[in-house]
């Protein structure tokens, strides 16, 4: 993983957020300008704001490098209301998913 890949998950997760980095800088506890230089390439974040980053955003720090997961957060909500489901219903949207899928 290089650096300008960090920058644009943390910057696409934020958007589907609908914070401003503004916003989420100064919620991490930080000056208003410290996403948007991570965001930038400028700098990185120390462990411990990475967690508080990942809390914000709702994700695990596995979901964050989930590269091929747009939407960790929708994604696990789905998996949670998938696990309330009876069985036949689950196999007949497991072929619904499948099927649209492969458009």
């Amino acid at each position: 993983m290089q650096e300008e890949d960090f920058a644009k998950r943390l910057s696409a997760l934020r958007h589907e957020k609908g914070a401003s980095s503004r916003d989420m800088s100064l919620s991490l506890g930080q000056n208003a300008g410290y996403i948007n230089n991570i965001e930038n390439g400028h700098n990185l974040p120390s462990m411990t704001v990475f967690f508080y980053i990942c809390e914000y955003l709702g994700i695990t720090p596995k979901e964050f490098f989930d590269y091929d997961n747009e939407s960790p957060d929708t994604t696990r909500q789905l998996l949670e209301a998938l696990t309330k489901i009876d069985k036949e219903t689950l196999v007949h949207l497991t072929a619904i998913v499948m099927a649209l899928s492969k458009k």
